[in-house]
């Protein structure tokens, strides 16, 4: 995410302690934080793809997905 968007963000936030946001503000904000929150976990789940886990025997495998339990 751009520099200029995440101070928008913090922009946006400090406006919030002092004052109600208009309903555009608050788009605004929305569409911002679900920018930046998408892009967090697109790059975490590119970290978590990389790992990879030794064993004691020395052999190596990639991470797994967790597996849901319902």
């Amino acid at each position: 995410m751009e520099h200029e968007k995440i101070e928008r963000i913090n922009e946006l936030a400090r406006l919030a302690k002092e004052r109600e946001l208009t309903p555009e503000e608050q788009t605004e904000r929305a569409a911002l934080r679900r920018e930046y929150l998408d892009g967090f976990r697109e790059n975490m789940r590119q970290i978590l793809e990389g790992v990879v886990i030794q064993r004691p025997d020395g052999s190596k495998e990639p991470l797994k997905k967790k597996q849901d339990k319902h």
